[in-house]
């Protein structure tokens, strides 16, 4: 049953199995374990922009198509949801009209980009998609009487999505998990740490909306996974490793790696309509800035390029680094002497000074990914048993 729901490409790992059960744990939980807006919200950001990172790295990873334009169809799901709500108002009716005119939309963009770019090689096509998404951000920025321009648009999703939707009466119990372990620090009895981080959880439409971005989040990870692993996959995987040779086998890659770039800009669309139905908000800022482009590509590139495990990795990790590291660094400085070296060094104002300390570091000694560097590992480790089990049936054979 596992075997076919992850399409035969398991973890490989044990570490990184534990670490894919405390993620996936932590996102079905999550309203339950991390109280407030500022963790709730980066909670229903990680399931969103693991389908972006999982979707990217279907062109980056597996087919070796480097694009700058997938934050476009990214805003092209936020603003169809965003545009469609502001015309037709705050209905499930005009959330599906905006989903249906932003998938339309992208797949059109994606086709043409794909067709007329793809048969640019490498750098070329790379600069040719962030020309195309420049374009589109000054128009979305010029157009102000449908996109708002840079003020944005506010997005009035269905009520039922919304906090004021309360489908329970009373309150539900709850463990903060980051008041614990503050806790540990500040207290001197766990027992008290412990009973500080109960708290109460009023179930609101919010909740159901997280829970609709993590479902949808594992499906089309699950749906990406058998993807890569199809007869199809292995053909991208082929164009990546020589596209050349793929071409002498008789395979089109030139359609190959359209499909690609077209099923990417499809799921990078639904992550934008997720987004802009929990963050309520969306503006050229926040769905199509050239930084966002990067922060995508680092995700990638930490979690590891050609696993999809890679992609809820580095999104969880850079995401925990980004929003809690200053407050980390908090904690830290509270425990040294004032004024000392660590006190001014480790002190939450510099928190960008670690933040890309952290990423020099990760690239270091995770050259191939926190995935593919574990993965690695558990190949050493298993070659290991194995060569210690042959010495030992060795010894045993010489033996008289």
């Amino acid at each position: 049953m596992l075997n076919r729901i992850l399409s035969g490409d398991y973890p490989r790992s044990r570490t990184l199995s534990v670490l894919l059960v405390v993620i996936g744990l932590c996102l079905a939980l999550g309203p339950f374990l991390f109280p407030g807006v500022r963790a709730f919200s980066m909670l229903g950001m990680i399931s969103v922009f693991i389908i972006v990172v999982a979707s990217y790295d279907l062109m980056l990873g597996y087919t070796h198509i480097v694009s700058f334009a997938h934050t476009m169809f990214f805003g092209i799901g936020a603003y169809g949801v965003a545009m469609s709500t502001d015309a037709f108002g705050s209905s499930f009716g005009a959330v599906f009209i905006g989903i249906g005119g932003a998938v339309f939309a992208s797949v059109l963009l994606s086709l043409l980009l794909g067709l007329l770019s793809l048969r640019v090689k490498a750098i070329f096509f790379a600069l040719v998609t962030l020309a195309v998404a420049f374009a589109f951000l000054s128009l979305v920025t010029q157009l102000y009487t449908l996109t708002g321009g840079e003020d944005g648009l506010a997005v009035r999703g269905p009520r039922e999505l919304g906090p004021a939707f309360r489908p329970l009466d009373s309150k539900v119990p709850g463990f903060s998990v980051i008041d614990f372990i503050a806790g540990v620090f500040t207290q001197d009895s766990i027992g008290q740490a412990f009973q500080d981080a109960m708290f109460e959880v009023r179930v609101n439409g919010r909740h159901l909306m997280h829970y609709i971005a993590f479902v949808t989040s594992v499906l089309v990870f699950l749906f990406l996974l058998r993807v890569v692993n199809s007869p199809f996959g292995r053909v991208l995987q082929a164009i990546r490793e020589n596209e050349f040779r793929a071409q002498a086998l008789g395979y089109r890659t030139v359609f190959y790696r359209t499909a690609a770039v077209v099923v990417s800009a499809v799921l990078a669309t639904v992550a934008g309509v997720l987004f802009a139905l929990i963050n309520r908000y969306v503006n050229p800022e926040n769905t199509l800035n050239f930084e966002l482009m990067v922060f995508i590509l680092l995700m990638c590139v930490i979690g590891g390029m050609g696993t999809l495990y890679g992609a809820v990795v580095g999104t969880a990790v850079f995401l925990l680094a980004q929003n809690f590291l200053q407050d980390f660094l908090g904690l830290l400085v509270q425990k040294a002497e004032p004024g000392s070296l660590f006190a001014e060094l480790a002190g939450p104002d510099r928190w960008l000074l670690w933040f890309g300390l952290l990423f020099v570091l990760s690239v270091y000694f995770f050259p191939s990914g926190i995935v593919g560097q574990l993965r690695l590992w558990a190949v050493r480790r298993r070659e290991q048993k194995v060569g210690h089990a042959s010495s030992a049936a060795g010894r045993e054979l010489r033996q008289p």
